[in-house]
């Protein structure tokens, strides 16, 4: 196991190092999540939303912004070749999936990071309640390790296609509508003034969807990626 995380944490410094020095991934989902932001607070009668209809305009731009994220992530390896690269170490398929997946996590933790606090100044009717804070972070964390762990799966699989930009998007978001309608239904009831408490079960499904995916793209990783 000790290699294994080796392997993890050296491709996942990797992804961060070649964002920092060309950033592609960050800039597009920050720059669409707001800009779609901005859209609905002017396409929008009253402009504000609340409850239901906030949690869906949250978590529907958060889920095309990781669509343009899941497209690049994989991008360099198969245009530079580094997928090949990678096929001649002794390194372990799974660890490169894993890290593809934890580096499109933090893509998303810091892109929430920025796009909540827009999302509520520009959209949020009366602001987010203070004791909800917490939950609402929590609920995002897990969403986006769902996205992460089914866009990890989704971008090795498309990688290789010659019209990638079109199949990630096909396979992506059928697959990730279960885990959204799941975390519409966890994050409503708190982004409603006074925040209510949201049900239980929706917390356990986003929590059974994220390890479904793990354990799926644990098991299929090698073979997706060796072919």
């Amino acid at each position: 196991m000790t290699p294994w995380l080796s392997d993890v944490r050296a491709v996942l410094a990797l992804e961060w190092r070649r964002e920092r020095r060309a950033p592609q991934v960050l800039p597009t989902m920050l720059l669409f999540s707001v800009g779609a932001f901005v859209l609905f607070r002017f396409g929008l009668q009253d402009g504000r939303v609340d409850g239901p209809l906030a949690a869906g305009v949250l978590l529907v731009t958060t889920l095309l912004a990781a669509v343009l994220g899941i497209g690049r992530l994989w991008a360099a390896e198969q245009d530079e070749g580094g997928l090949d690269a990678y096929r001649l170490t002794p390194a372990s398929a799974s660890a490169l999936v894993a890290a593809k997946g934890l580096a499109l996590w933090s893509f998303l933790l810091v892109l929430h990071a920025v796009a909540l606090p827009a999302f509520v100044f520009l959209l949020l009717q009366d602001g987010l309640d203070g004791g909800a804070i917490l939950r609402v972070v929590a609920g995002l964390a897990l969403t986006d390790l769902g996205i992460a762990a089914a866009g990890a799966l989704v971008g090795a699989i498309a990688a290789a296609a010659r019209s990638r930009d079109l199949l990630v998007p096909l396979l992506a978001v059928p697959l990730l509508i279960p885990l959204v309608a799941m975390a519409s239904e966890a994050l409503a009831p708190l982004l409603t003034s006074p925040a209510k408490v949201t049900e239980v079960r929706w917390w356990v499904g986003l929590a059974l969807y994220d390890g479904v995916f793990l354990l799926v793209s644990w098991a299929v990783s090698d073979g997706i990626v060796e072919d």
